[in-house]
């Protein structure tokens, strides 16, 4: 039988107060897109704050095309994490009764990817260089 979470908890979560977002950047690779939704769930190498390496419905830039984006490839991420704190009394809520180590609700969107290239040393270098 699974604990109900009680409205309060839910109303505190619900209503949880995002901060002015951090930008960060890590590398890694796209999971699943979503081409309809405008989503893709990645996994990053570096984990996120609070420990996540898997990155699920982050919303794509509005000028990125879905059927632009390979899976499986590595991608530069820039991604704008917010963070909102959760109360005393929620966190010892959820560790005590449901089991849940959580002090804070995160949402992160996805600001812009790029592709890396990875099998190639010759990044930047110009091809044309036989006289």
């Amino acid at each position: 039988m699974t604990k109900e979470i009680p409205k309060w908890a839910q109303d505190e979560i619900k209503n949880a107060k995002f901060g002015k977002p951090e930008s960060i950047t890590r590398t890694g690779y796209i999971l699943e897109i979503y081409d309809k939704d405008m989503k893709i769930d990645a996994q990053v190498y570096e984990a996120v704050e609070d420990g996540r390496k898997i990155i699920e419905g982050m919303s794509l830039p509005k000028k990125t095309k879905p059927s632009d984006l390979m899976k499986g490839v590595v991608y530069e991420f820039t991604i704008n994490a917010h963070k909102a704190p959760l109360g005393k009394k929620l966190i010892e809520f959820l560790k005590k009764e449901m089991e849940i180590d959580m002090d804070a609700i995160y949402q992160f969107d996805l600001v812009g990817l790029e592709m890396m290239d990875v099998d190639s040393d010759s990044a930047g270098s110009d091809e044309s260089e036989d006289e």
